[in-house]
């Protein structure tokens, strides 16, 4: 592992590392923020997965989430969105290829070799961070923005007992019945439907649910909510009786400034499940 810089924050430390991992395929870059209380021993985890076109900086960034984790006691980890490098395949459009990994882990060509997101954030990325950094994996919880947060709310539910709780900023809810899917499904796992249902969230929280608390916010004033759909993920929990607050916000959009606004309420919610007995 390199470190690329560190710099202190809020009496902590804001690191920026590359690795190569053997999921990808090439070398991948994270952001992990320590509070003050990594100097003691093991601190709880709270992965944050990040959207379309962003990397592991966007949200380290712009997110603010560095204030809130400080004051909670609460390491951030921010992985890149999609696998990096000359010889890595991409394409000309924003939502397909470097940026837009869609956390799922591709078997079709040109993809599979190196979009191996879905692995690399379930168990490469946990493996390195928990030998190198004082980190309590037992205590874990996930979020993310958009694309990100289609990736934390299924990665939650596909791994019972591993996250505390998860929460989500405007999600892509039902990928399989939207644009924002769709393509990137198809061109990742190919044209097998089968195999989309375990990368839409809508349908996850139909099938099997999650054991824990779910916030879910979203901007009302989103220019995307039409490829968002979050009446799907709304619809599921309600008809399977999951708990889960989904709170629909007048006037936000979908950029970070609407992120940054309801970050204290998003790491304050995971505190609480990641510090209960």
């Amino acid at each position: 592992m390199e470190i690329i810089s560190e710099n202190k924050a809020f009496g902590g430390v804001q690191g920026v590392y590359g690795h190569r991992s053997h999921t990808t395929r090439c070398e991948m870059t994270f952001g992990l923020f320590l509070p003050e209380e990594a100097r003691d021993g093991p601190v709880p985890v709270l992965w944050y997965l990040s959207g379309l076109t962003c990397t592991h900086e966007n949200a380290m960034v712009k997110a603010g989430a560095q204030t809130w984790a400080a004051e909670q006691g609460i390491a951030l980890i921010f992985p890149d969105t999609s696998p990096r490098g000359d010889d890595v395949a991409d394409d000309d459009a924003y939502d397909l290829g470097k940026g837009a990994g869609f956390y799922v882990s591709a078997t079709e060509k040109p993809w599979a070799p190196h979009y191996r997101m879905w692995d690399y954030i379930a168990e490469d990325l946990p493996s390195l961070v928990q030998e190198e950094f004082p980190l309590d994996m037992t205590r874990q919880s996930i979020s993310g923005h958009s694309m990100g947060g289609h990736g934390a709310l299924t990665l939650a539910m596909a791994h019972p007992g591993r996250y505390r709780s998860v929460s989500a900023f405007a999600p892509i809810c039902n990928p399989t019945g939207a644009d924002w899917g769709r393509k990137q499904l198809q061109a990742y796992l190919g044209d097998d439907t089968g195999q989309w249902a375990a990368h839409d969230a809508s349908v996850q929280m139909a099938e099997r649910g999650f054991d824990g608390p779910i916030l879910i916010d979203q901007g009302a004033d989103d220019q995307f909510l039409d490829l968002l759909r979050p009446e799907t993920l709304a619809a599921a929990a309600a008809t399977r009786r999951q708990q889960m607050i989904h709170r629909m916000q007048p006037g936000y959009d979908h950029s970070y400034f609407f992120v940054s606004t309801f970050m204290e309420d998003h790491v304050t919610f995971h505190a609480e499940a990641l510090y209960a007995d």
